[in-house]
């Protein structure tokens, strides 16, 4: 009976540390969800001001003037870029990726020779690594938790090349789209060729020295590198809020295992305590008894 309270005892005593590592854990990412929110929506600000930019110089464009990024073709190849996460701990938030494109794969291609992969986040390389899909990189691009627009452009740029090449025809986003701190959703959003550009009648003239459309020419590859860097940050508030989520279930699910060990405990004490007071009194009756 002693050894199976220290048992007990010693089960109680890891599950509290758990339960600390887990609500530290907690904290930290509901603080990382926060800033990273902060910095989605005031991205979000600088891209509608650049959306709007790129509208009014399409339209200040002659009408014969063509990009490929622009340019739509029949569909043959596709190239998927799935966002994901370099570490674990944050429930489904990977799962869910894996599990959309895996349903799509299924359902609308039947010929993989068509598909490449690309995976920003060290869990999205292993998995493409494993399920032996064709990749555009030999190593993983890594996705810290204060993710630099510099960290995934060599990246961005192979995809523009590819389909620049005509090596792809399409190119689309796979991530966790962040709705609110319970939710998020796996969006596919298709990035190339360029459609969500509608003319628009410019409110301001710009002057450009070396002609629109020369300046056109810079700035559509710059604007896909920026719509993907969008797309992480979007990602990232997702990871945090998983991970924070994840690790307030593991908080409260450690405390209900202390909980029904610490009864255990206690009842596991009582018939041992009741157990000396029986064999107490017994002895106490037989000594009497002798006498």
């Amino acid at each position: 009976m002693a050894n199976s309270l220290r048992e007990v005892k010693k089960r109680i005593s890891s599950t509290e540390s758990t339960a600390q590592i887990t609500k530290a854990m907690y904290m930290v990412s509901s603080s990382k969800v926060k800033k990273a929110e902060k910095n989605f929506k005031n991205y979000q600000d600088f891209m509608i001001r650049k959306k709007e930019m790129v509208q009014n110089m399409i339209h200040k464009a002659s009408e014969d003037f063509k990009h490929p990024l622009l340019e739509e073709r029949s569909t043959e190849k596709i190239a998927y870029l799935l966002i994901t996460s370099d570490r674990g701990l944050a429930g489904a938030y990977n799962a869910n990726v894996f599990k959309a494109v895996e349903e799509r794969i299924q359902t609308r291609h039947e010929n993989l020779e068509q598909l490449i992969f690309g995976a920003i986040g060290k869990q999205g390389f292993g998995y493409l690594k494993k399920k032996n899909y064709k990749l555009i990189h030999e190593y993983p691009t890594l996705v810290r938790d204060d993710v630099m627009f510099i960290d995934i452009l060599p990246l961005a740029k192979s995809f523009i090349d590819l389909y620049k090449n005509k090596e792809i025809d399409r190119l689309v986003l796979v991530y966790n789209h962040y709705i609110n701190s319970l939710t998020q959703e796996v969006v596919f959003e298709e990035l190339l060729p360029i459609t969500n550009l509608k003319s628009s009648a410019a409110e301001i003239d710009y002057l450009y020295e070396t002609g629109i459309e020369k300046t056109l020419n810079l700035v559509l590859p710059m604007y896909v590198q920026d719509m993907i860097y969008g797309v992480i940050l979007d990602a990232k508030v997702s990871e945090h809020s998983a991970r924070m989520n994840s690790m307030r279930n593991a908080t409260d699910n450690a405390k209900e295992v202390i909980s029904k060990l610490q009864l255990l405990y206690n009842r596991a004490r009582q018939g041992a305590i009741t157990t000396e007071l029986i064999d107490i009194i017994g002895g106490a009756n037989a000594i009497g008894g002798d006498a």
